[in-house]
């Protein structure tokens, strides 16, 4: 089985010497490359993958996060099996990535990927709970509602099949975030398309001028909610779905995250940076 886990950065740090982790720069358009030396990544040489080589949209990073590697995937990448995840966030066997000593000790290895999609079509991160909150509510309170109103319009127009599975999505309490997955390259190239399509739609009428760069990454937060979507989509089509921890590089600071989204919840502080 031919197994490509592209890990999207947009600067150097620490990665897993695995062979099937491909780093992929993101939003390497205009940008000095990141060599695998930089990584610490010692069997191979030269410059990483960069999300602005063959067919790309290396140039709408700023607005689109890491699907700028997704794209990338999509239209120039063959295999059986691809998949993307973040120099933050990986897909791991253990709620803890690893140790100060080997930080990548738990991160899924090509065996335990080649079992996963032996059994599944597509593997995805454990679903964040919120409890108080709907997705919906959720993006509403700490980003703008009227982002996903207009991706519900969009799917009107050109996936009104998919109303039911939007409208489900938009009331549950939990989701799968991050835009990571891992999928059979026929249901990821599929999955692309449908994204891609409705979210070249939401560009055509949602306005970034005068955005900040945190409120501009706008597309890539609204792809979080269309994922889970297409998830239940192909789930009522009979795909296997499988969901594995996604397991952090770095500390988060879980504290200063919750208090955000109280403070999102209750008193309409909407969020302005990454915690």
């Amino acid at each position: 089985m031919d197994i490509k886990i592209f890990v999207a950065t947009h600067k150097p740090c620490q990665l897993p010497e695995q062979s099937c982790y491909v780093p992929i720069q993101v939003g390497a358009q205009g940008k000095d490359s990141i060599t695998y030396d930089q990584l610490g990544i010692t069997d191979r040489t030269g410059a990483i993958t960069r999300d602005d080589g063959g067919e790309n949209i290396s140039t709408k990073n700023p607005f689109y996060c890491e699907l700028t590697a997704t794209y990338y995937i999509w239209k120039n990448i063959k295999a059986d099996v691809v998949g993307l995840c973040h120099y933050r966030r990986f897909f791991a066997n253990n709620k803890t990535l690893g140790t100060d000593r080997e930080p990548f000790m738990n991160v899924l290895s090509e065996a335990e990927i080649e079992k996963l999609m032996s059994e599944a079509d597509v593997v995805i991160p454990k679903r964040n709970k919120y409890f108080i909150e709907t997705l919906y509510s959720h993006y509403a309170h700490t980003m703008d509602g009227m982002h996903l109103d207009v991706a519900r319009d969009v799917m009107a127009k050109k996936y009104p099949e998919d109303l039911k599975y939007i409208d489900a999505i938009f009331s549950r309490t939990n989701g799968s975030m991050y835009n990571m997955c891992i999928m059979k390259k026929d249901i990821f190239d599929a999955y692309s398309k449908w994204l891609f399509d409705l979210l070249e739609g939401v560009e055509e009428q949602v306005d970034v001028t005068g955005l900040s760069d945190f409120q501009a990454r706008l597309f890539g937060r609204v792809s979080e909610i269309l994922m889970n979507v297409w998830i239940l989509k192909i789930q009522s089509e009979g795909k296997v779905v499988t969901e594995v921890t996604a397991a952090y590089s770095e500390k988060i600071n879980w504290i200063k995250k919750g208090y955000w989204f109280l403070q999102a919840k209750f008193f309409g502080k909407k969020y302005t940076k990454s915690a």
